[in-house]
């Protein structure tokens, strides 16, 4: 990616919390006691992580969380650098079969995600439902997906990228909306 000409707070570690919570209380309401989070690498694992942890504090019961490895299912790294992106095993201990499942991700953009994450997902059992969760909802889809339990939506550009940071992973917190210097709408 070119040189960032402007970057924007859009949440602050403790307007994410806030969101989390939030989300974690929308879930907990819909799906009770029979669900299972996964997380999709990098940023989701983190996510799910905290979700289950909220869902504990409010609820009483800790939903089981697992972690998706989507990158042998995406159809589009070839024309995006997923630069920065970590893959690695998907990791459930817990049967996903007959349950509901809440796929997390920090980010929601075109749908390419969500449609690997599918796969990936399919090849570990049969799940009752299947909702999405995503800290930021971005617009431009070009799959005819969208997320159930979202943090924020953002309006973007194109040009434009939402960068999430978790301390998990980054060592800080915060997401920001990063234009380049050469982006043209």
């Amino acid at each position: 990616m070119s040189a960032v000409a402007s970057k924007t707070s859009i949440l602050t570690g403790r307007e994410m919390d806030l969101a989390l919570r939030r989300m974690a209380s929308e879930i907990a309401e819909r799906s009770g006691r029979d669900v299972v989070l996964a997380g999709v690498r990098t940023r989701g694992e983190p996510l799910a992580l905290r979700l289950a942890a909220l869902i504990e504090e409010m609820e009483g019961f800790r939903p089981p969380v697992g972690v998706l490895d989507i990158g042998i299912h995406r159809d589009d790294l070839d024309i995006h650098p997923y630069s920065g992106m970590r893959w690695g095993p998907t990791r459930f201990d817990t049967d996903i079969t007959d349950r509901h499942v809440v796929l997390v991700d920090d980010v929601f953009f075109t749908g390419r995600t969500v449609r690997a994450a599918l796969d990936a997902l399919m090849e570990l059992g049969r799940p009752r439902r299947i909702w999405f969760a995503a800290l930021i909802d971005r617009g431009h889809r070009e799959l005819p997906f969208r997320p159930d339990f979202v943090g924020k939506h953002v309006p973007t550009a194109r040009a434009e990228r939402v960068n999430v940071r978790l301390k998990e992973v980054d060592g800080e917190e915060g997401v920001w909306l990063e234009r380049p210097a050469d982006a043209k709408d």
